[in-house]
């Protein structure tokens, strides 16, 4: 299975979650248009890859009911006990989440940073990330048959 770890960094802090690789082309496709924020980049995700906005914003509806500040028993204790393929969102908090947001999972690890305009590939073993690209459409239930390009302005800088 093609799941990877992916960890989105604004101003704000971080989330990271897992999820099929096959997101990853429409989340390039929205850092083309140089996104200011994670809410800005699952929302210009959206057209691409439906149900990934929404399905983050439950997983940190989730994760803000179970932990409050300075106290990240739950998600320490999540994390200590699923294997990293089934690790649930989280908020970067602390040092225990950001090291479990640097583990990558079957295909892979890719962070990116919004601040910096970077996407940094800890491991990558779905597909090269590349300037210029192309994916598949998900409509919500399944990859379809329309196609869709990305071309990243050169601000962005790939890490490898």
């Amino acid at each position: 299975m093609n799941l990877m770890r992916l960890t989105l960094i604004d101003a704000g802090g971080g989330v990271s979650f897992v999820a099929h690789g096959e997101a990853l082309p429409a989340l390039l496709r929205a850092c083309a248009t140089s996104p200011g924020t994670i809410d800005e980049l699952l929302e210009r995700t959206e057209p691409y890859y439906q149900g990934l906005r929404e399905r983050i914003e439950n997983g940190l509806a989730m994760f803000d009911e179970r932990n409050a500040p300075g106290h990240y028993e739950t998600i320490h204790g999540a994390l200590d006990a699923a294997r990293p393929e089934e690790s649930p969102l989280f908020r970067i908090v602390d040092e225990v989440t950001r090291e479990a947001s640097l583990r990558p999972v079957k295909a892979g690890a890719i962070v990116i940073n919004l601040i910096d305009r970077r996407i940094i590939q800890l491991q990558n073993g779905y597909q090269e990330i590349t300037r210029n690209g192309r994916g598949r459409v998900f409509d919500g239930e399944r990859m379809t048959e329309r196609t869709f390009v990305y071309r990243l302005p050169k601000d962005w800088a790939l890490v490898p």
